[in-house]
């Protein structure tokens, strides 16, 4: 089948190399031209493990093109899908206006019927608007639409995001007639029958709030374990021996209950405002997102809390800061954790160095005071504690015997529970872990 995927950012890219990969003929259009040019060029704009091969793979089999201009992408393509980015507005809502133009270069270039596919995350109902959005710029030219719209939206994760795009856990496609079903379960057919999956099929609307749901449930299931952390630390309990125990359990399950500095990234902060506006549209008070929120807020206060009280003064003090990127696997830095821990770190009179293995170059403008260093080593040496921020392999693999050599003073704070407290504690370290009982303020500091 020919696609065009309009929007070459993380979804799209990957949702266009991975259509390729499966036999499709994919055109990647974006108004961006100078990212389309270097994706011609093979130089990728952002950091996914895995990607950057396999783009250029398809691109020189030929299944694989990229371009700006619509008059190339969009002509014969039986399904275009929509991957453009919808930021919040001031008021929690997301701003559509990228969706209603890709939907409008659609319906002024397809030189016949096309299934509009929402791949971005949108609220419900907004392929009504996609439709209304065909339908009028088709009437601008004299026509009328015969353009159909479906919610197909992902489920992929930074870091892993080709390996669930070709081997996802599901595939949820919203259609409102057969035909347009029809045309879904084809462009899907190689997928499904090399991985065995659910398709799920469902009408648009209900395919737009899976979305939301699944996000919003797992950034609650994230706050719910950090609040049950709040409570570990005040009874001296161990929240990752609880959250094992609980994981034990099937209804619950052990992934998302990792205590630690909570969510971010650019899908759970966006959705879980997204779906309590779209809530609140339609007259339900979502309460349980505005804790989820709360809680994730609260949550990025733990570690500066933790060093105040083991260095008491923060103000002539160097905290190295490991790990920039919300998550490992993803130079994103958007909505970091991380980035809150360094700005209240800097407010309060600290010295801050930071590392990331892929990540630095993405906060240069946003922390033009604070040092980015080469290497772990540059960042930790002489520091008065370490701080672990986002747990990269080549942190957590670091000998603790290193760490309390480099280290002035020998505190490690572990936001991220990743490191084995016991063995750091055997070379003399005093390590803080997220919900676990408190250690004692260090002596003569």
């Amino acid at each position: 089948m020919k696609v065009a995927v309009i929007g070459v950012g993380h979804v799209g890219l990957t949702t266009a190399a991975c259509l390729a990969a499966d036999g499709h003929e994919v055109v990647g259009l974006d108004d961006d031209e100078a990212r389309i040019d270097d994706l011609q060029e093979g130089a990728m704009p952002f950091y996914e493990p895995g990607l950057d091969d396999l783009v250029r793979a398809e691109a020189k089999a030929g299944r694989l093109r990229f371009s700006h201009e619509p008059a190339e992408a969009i002509p014969g393509a039986e399904v275009a899908f929509i991957c453009v980015g919808t930021p919040t507005r001031a008021d929690g809502s997301p701003d559509l206006s990228a969706v209603q133009r890709a939907a409008a270069t659609v319906a002024t270039h397809a030189q016949s019927p096309t299934v509009v596919a929402e791949k971005s995350t949108v609220p419900v109902r907004t392929g009504e608007r996609i439709k209304q959005a065909l339908a009028l710029e088709a009437q601008a030219q004299g026509g009328a639409s015969a353009h159909e719209v479906v919610s197909n939206p992902e489920f992929l994760r930074e870091g892993t995001a080709v390996e669930d795009t070709l081997r996802p856990d599901r595939v949820v496609v919203g259609a409102d007639t057969e035909r347009a079903h029809a045309v879904m379960r084809r462009l899907w057919q190689p997928l499904l029958d090399r991985h065995d999956c659910p398709y799920v099929a469902t009408d648009v609307r209900t395919a737009e709030l899976i979305k939301h749901a699944s996000n919003a449930f797992l950034a609650t299931k994230i706050s719910f374990i950090n609040s049950v952390a709040r409570v570990c630390e005040r009874a001296g309990a161990d929240v990752e021996t609880v959250a094992d125990a609980m994981g034990h359990d099937p209804r619950i399950g052990r992934a998302f209950l990792n205590a630690g500095l909570g969510y971010g990234g650019s899908c759970f902060p966006k959705d879980v405002q997204a779906f309590l506006h779209i809530a609140g549209d339609l007259g339900y008070d979502f309460g349980l997102l505005r804790e989820t929120e709360r809680v994730n807020r609260e949550a990025r206060l733990w570690p500066v809390a933790q060093l105040r009280r083991l260095l008491w003064n923060l103000s002539d003090k160097t905290v190295a800061v490991l790990g920039v990127a919300f998550k490992p696997g993803t130079d994103d830095v958007r909505a970091a954790p991380a980035l809150d821990v360094i700005e209240e770190l800097s407010a309060e009179g600290a010295t801050v160095r930071i590392h990331d293995p892929v990540a630095l170059p993405n906060v240069r403008d946003r922390f033009p005071e604070v040092t980015r260093a080469e290497d772990v080593t540059s960042c930790l040496d002489g520091a008065h504690a370490v701080l672990l921020a986002t747990e990269w392999d080549e942190y957590v693999q670091l000998p603790p015997a290193r760490l309390a050599q480099l280290l002035a003073y020998p505190i490690v704070v572990d936001a991220r529970n990743a490191w084995d407290a016991d063995a750091l504690r055997a070379q003399g370290l005093t390590v803080a872990r997220v919900g676990a009982p408190q250690v004692e303020v260090l002596p003569g500091l």
